[in-house]
């Protein structure tokens, strides 16, 4: 009888004294590709790392500072809705209990005529503000919040910027001499997202005109900090000139994509991208950051603004921003660490609120401005 063997398939075994960073820097050497691909791996956890922890050490560092919560109020916008603008600021201030206010300035309408000034519509925010105790950032220059950002008389359109650029330096003069004697103006906003020459109709995007008008409005009033804001979700640091007072960001998270997918896209970012935007900041600036734009609104599909024709499409306007929504949009702000944060679209829940039948999103805000003064009142 034929004994078989059998045959005993040998497996390799890794010696006990091999350890797991060997063996990875085996699998590294075998490959160009993977070694390229080990050195990407290895400078984005590297980043990651580093931008993580930036942010704990901002968050650490202000953690006993309060939250302030604030809003953006457009006269125009109100108007927009149907609604009438006096009683939506006052259901801010009143109902939501909202103290913190960015208000614009447009030079189309307040100067719609050359050398004429009508600041009637500004005025009444003001004093309004200013009988209920809050505090105002005030936006100046040519490009403030909500479209077209850049917000030109007529009459300058066709003018060359040697010519329109002085005229705009009168007209902001002139707002700031009006204003800067209020009690509730806090600071300045010069200029929005100056840079973001992809968003709005605007005739000039140079760093030497912002350079230009801050050292011009600067000297006008030396007591209160003028804020530059930066564009969206943009990598870096800001360490050009102008250096101003503070910095501000937009933190938007969900828009409509018209170019590529023509879908809502979401950006991936997690809140402490922000913390660690301002972290690095600090370090590098000594300046502040807040976020002067939170995303609070809708984002409907095409424009990035609503269209008259979809003002009552609720159902669209749920895709980008609902209750839910907005509650989580908060809240992410909040775990940024950053402080201070302005929300965006008050006009369109108070819209929602009386002419929809909708009160949801208004209560979301209401609830988490009464947290936070909570939570400030426990420090």
């Amino acid at each position: 009888m034929v004994k078989q063997r059998k045959t005993v398939s040998k497996q390799k075994k890794t010696p006990k004294n091999e350890s797991v960073f060997t063996n990875f820097k085996k699998w590294v050497s075998r490959s160009v590709w993977r070694r390229i691909s080990a050195g990407i791996f290895a400078i984005l956890f590297l980043f990651v790392a580093c931008c993580y922890s930036l942010s704990l050490w901002y968050e650490n560092k202000h953690k006993d500072e309060p939250l302030i919560i604030g809003t953006t109020f457009v006269a125009g916008y109100s108007r927009y809705f149907g609604l009438e603008p006096k009683e939506t600021l006052q259901a801010m201030i009143s109902d939501l209990g909202f103290k913190q206010f960015r208000l614009v300035s447009y030079w189309n309408e307040i100067e719609d005529v050359q050398g004429e000034y009508d600041y009637s519509d500004l005025d009444w925010q003001f004093r309004m503000i200013e009988e209920a105790g809050g505090k105002i950032s005030l936006a100046i220059g040519l490009r403030q919040p909500r479209w077209p950002e850049c917000h030109m008389p007529k009459w300058a359109e066709s003018m060359p910027m040697t010519e329109w650029e002085p005229k705009l330096n009168a007209f902001m003069k002139q707002t700031m001499e009006r204003y800067k004697t209020s009690p509730a103006l806090e600071s300045y906003q010069l200029e929005n997202e100056f840079f973001l020459d992809v968003f709005g109709i605007c005739p000039d995007h140079s760093r030497e005109r912002l350079v230009r008008e801050y050292n011009f409005v600067r000297p006008i009033d030396t007591e209160r900090p003028i804020i530059i804001t930066r564009s969206n979700n943009a990598l870096g640091y800001p360490l050009g000139d102008p250096r101003p007072d503070e910095f501000g960001v937009s933190v938007y998270k969900r828009v409509w994509d018209k170019t590529i997918t023509k879908r809502y896209f979401e950006y991936p970012l997690p809140a402490w991208f922000y913390g660690s935007l301002a972290g690095g900041g600090e370090i590098l600036t000594g300046k502040k950051l807040i976020i002067h734009e939170l995303q609070t609104e809708a984002w409907l599909p095409d424009t990035g603004e609503f269209a008259m024709n979809d003002i009552h499409d609720i159902p669209e306007q749920n895709k980008s921003m609902n209750a839910d929504r907005l509650e989580k949009r908060i809240e992410y702000g909040k775990a940024s660490g950053i402080k201070t944060m302005y929300t965006w679209g008050a006009e369109w829940w108070y819209w929602r609120k009386v002419v929809a039948d909708d009160p949801s999103l208004w209560n979301v805000v209401k609830d988490q401005l009464a947290e936070a003064e909570r939570e400030n009142a426990s420090r």
